[in-house]
């Protein structure tokens, strides 16, 4: 991949649409759909909690206009009891909200994850080899929590706000049209404070996330290269550098509070001149006697709640616009196509699988427009043969390896299973077929027989079995648990050949058709080697196998070498022939030789 892709790929992901995308809202309204009833339970709450606010306006206008004028001291009880009773029942609707709500918010964003993961695991290997790890891991965690926000206490809690708005200004308007209107004066200078407040969050939010992901990013790549920054002395630099991504998130956050800074003293500033106004003009008023005392105390409290909520509406704003902004990038995730796309009308393999194999004039390339990795290459690796691909690195080995477990496809071409293009087959059954061994073993944490098996159904004893044949049962034995043993991330605590002979217990306990061995004895001592090869002389009788081989002594009885350079097969042949013409593989083969011979002179 070269720069230029991976920045276009990370614009992609930062960039943001429209404040409010209709379509897109109504895409994550689906997944309230399975919690319908939790949703209406919650909007009736909301609708409940809407009336709280203006009982005791209506109470403070009754004591102070009927109670307190006619010395009635039982109203007064009543009054405050009920005053209580609405308090309590205040408490305990709100209590109910917050977990209903939250349950809500809980529910889908496990659901968007589990399905964010599911789509991870069926995306095409390309896709990872353009984006970071750490901003995939940004879409499943922060981007998923931005909209658990919207659900918790975004949409259902708007339509909450904005009922409580008509409820006061409804109430405001039945009880003194004049005086209401007083008091909704200074309206228009709160919204255009908060669009110009929402405007310029807008920005910061789409900054700080940005810088987030770049945080992530950065963290996944070093913790994995720990190892290479400390062995290169290199902590420093790279502390210095994470301290410049980590400031400008630092940043970015800071002139977030700024705005906030600003926002809410002023619109704390515009209730208090409408307070102002109204204790004017309903001083005036009561003055002339034209409006009793209790309809401006009422009135003083609920301007004040009604206030609240505008300004509650600008926050919830800013979360529904960041949840737009992440929920864009969510299902631009979701919505990617998988590039190795499954058969629409598969075909099965015939019955017994053979495991035979062939490349027909294949070409391919990892990207278009650019260098052909693979040029017309052919070749057959029938049932019981072993196939050697050798070459400088670069020829083209891997990748070959890459097409059959249909990593990638190729441009031109077909490569057939049992005579069956693999593009027509489903991609878990050809892999289903194949036994792979890698020279970098990638262990799950958990314990030994669990990277054995890794769930598939293979019982217990065959696992063990298998280590057994390959001599991984010796250091097996050694470890405190023996195959209970619990291993850290990728298996770090065992030797590199350790960790190889675990991939090739974990090969043979699949007891595949084909074997696939990539450079997969190239960590191990020669005695390791040599036991390997023991082990796997007797299984690969009547497999396919295909080895990608590093060190040529360990091919020397295969049937067919195939000599790769540049992608292209330039020679074939087995050692003895290949030798004999005295070309690129006798090169490579004796300057092998030579480099053993130095090694153990030296």
């Amino acid at each position: 991949m070269t720069a230029a892709t991976a920045e276009i790929d990370a614009q992609a992901d930062d960039a943001i649409g429209k404040v409010y995308d209709p379509a897109l809202f109504a895409r994550l309204l689906n997944y309230l759909r399975p919690y319908r009833r939790l949703l209406a339970l919650a909007s009736a709450q909301l609708l409940i909690g809407g009336v709280f606010p203006l009982v005791g306006p209506y109470l403070t206008k009754q004591v102070i206009d009927v109670a307190i004028p006619e010395a009635n001291v039982a109203l007064l009880g009543t009054l405050a009891a009920v005053y209580l009773l609405a308090l309590l029942l205040s408490f305990a609707n709100g209590y109910a909200e917050v977990l209903v709500t939250t349950a809500i918010g809980q529910r889908v964003m496990r659901d968007l994850r589990q399905e964010l993961f599911t789509k991870l695991q069926h995306l095409s290997i390309p896709y990872f080899d353009r984006r970071p790890v750490g901003r995939l891991m940004t879409r499943v965690t922060s981007d998923v929590e931005s909209l658990n926000e919207l659900f918790t206490s975004g949409v259902v809690a708007v339509f909450g706000d904005v009922f409580t708005l008509a409820a006061i200004m409804i109430m405001m308007l039945v009880m003194d049209w004049r005086l209401a209107l007083v008091a909704f004066a200074v309206i228009p200078l709160v919204w255009i404070t908060a669009t110009v407040f929402r405007r310029r969050v807008r920005q910061v939010f789409l900054e700080i996330r940005q810088r987030l992901a770049r945080i992530n990013a950065f963290l996944q790549e070093h913790l994995s290269g720990m190892r290479v920054v400390q062995l290169f002395g290199r902590e420093a630099r790279e502390a210095s550098r994470f301290d410049d991504v980590n400031r400008e998130h630092l940043e970015a956050h800071i002139r977030a509070i700024r705005l906030y800074a600003v926002f809410f003293p002023i619109i704390e500033i515009l209730t208090s001149v409408a307070l102002a106004l109204l204790l004017f003009y309903g001083g005036v008023r009561a003055l002339d006697a034209t409006l009793t005392v209790g309809t401006l105390a009422a009135f003083i409290q609920l301007t004040r709640r009604f206030f609240d909520p505008l300004q509650d509406l600008s926050e919830k704003y800013n979360i529904i616009q960041s949840a737009m902004a992440s929920s864009e990038r969510v299902f631009h995730l979701l919505d990617e196509p998988v590039t190795i796309a499954e058969p629409d009308a598969p075909r099965a393999l015939p019955t017994p699988i053979r495991g035979d194999i062939q490349f027909d004039q294949v070409w391919f390339r990892y990207a278009e427009p650019g260098p052909w990795v693979l040029r017309d290459v052919s070749f057959r690796a029938s049932p019981g043969q072993t196939v050697a691909l050798v070459g400088h690195t670069g020829a083209g080995k891997s990748t070959i390896i890459n097409l059959l477990l249909r990593f990638y496809d190729p441009q031109r071409g077909r490569i057939t299973l049992d005579g069956i293009d693999i593009r027509e087959l489903p991609t878990s059954i050809v892999r289903e077929q194949i036994g792979l061994v890698q020279q970098d073993l990638f262990l799950f944490a958990g314990d030994i027989l669990h990277n054995l098996t890794l769930d598939a159904p293979i019982a217990p004893e065959a696992a063990r079995a298998a280590a057994s044949r390959v001599g991984a049962d010796r250091f097996i034995g050694r470890l405190p648990s023996g195959y209970s043993h619990q291993l850290g991330e990728r298996g770090r605590s065992l030797s590199v050949g350790e960790r190889q002979l675990l991939s090739f217990a974990r090969a043979l306990a699949l007891d595949p058709r084909i074997l696939v061995l990539d450079e997969a004895t190239s960590s191990v001592d020669t005695e390791t080697e040599s036991q390997i090869q023991q082990a796997l002389a007797e299984l690969m009788a009547g497999r396919t196998s295909l080895v990608v081989a590093h060190r040529l002594s360990t091919i020397l009885h295969a049937d067919e070498i195939l000599m790769l350079h540049h992608g292209e097969i330039i020679e074939r042949g087995t050692h003895a022939r290949l030798l004999a013409r005295h070309g690129a593989y006798e090169r490579l083969y004796l300057l092998q030789l030579s480099g053993q011979g130095l090694a153990e002179s030296a």
